[in-house]
């Protein structure tokens, strides 16, 4: 049975052909680093938190993306597990009064906060798009093609 449930899905569907594995920890790297899953060349974002609707380098979808609400929780646990154990830390050292801690610790929350979604939100795309989840497999029934007028420069090569 392959890593991404393919033997379950041909079991169920009658399909036996198969496809080639996407690599997930690359492709969740890529993400992260705000680049494409596929080719690790064209940008993902179009703007803070936009996700492009395809690759510019290499003709990619992207827009089957699912990262809606995933992102800002994996953040928040993030920023929760650096910060707090720092506060505690502070506290129990310095005893600060509660204005110091205010002024030290919702900067540094917002400022980990605002710099962490879109690593999050990258690496959540690419893992996705490794696991074929939500429309990146063109024989997903979840698949919708590319809207019109959006028409990539290049077409992927991928299986």
């Amino acid at each position: 049975m392959g890593r991404n449930g393919e033997g379950t899905r041909a079991l169920m569907t009658g399909r036996t052909e198969t496809r080639r594995e996407r690599d997930l920890a690359p492709a969740m790297r890529r993400g992260a680093r705000g680049r494409c899953p596929h080719c690790g060349e064209g940008a993902l974002f179009t703007r803070y938190l936009k996700v492009a609707d395809h690759c510019p380098a290499c003709g990619e979808a992207l827009y089957h993306h699912r990262a809606d609400d995933a992102p800002p929780y994996v953040t928040i646990l993030l920023v929760g597990h650096i910060v707090v154990p720092l506060l505690v830390m502070v506290e129990e050292s310095y005893r600060p009064e509660v204005w110091v801690h205010i002024a030290l610790w919702m900067p540094l929350a917002l400022i980990l906060s605002l710099s962490l979604l879109p690593i999050t939100k990258g690496a959540l795309i690419g893992l996705q798009w490794a696991l074929r989840m939500h429309g990146f497999d063109p024989r997903s029934p979840e698949y919708e093609p590319l809207p019109p007028g959006t028409a990539p420069e290049k077409i992927p090569a991928t299986p």
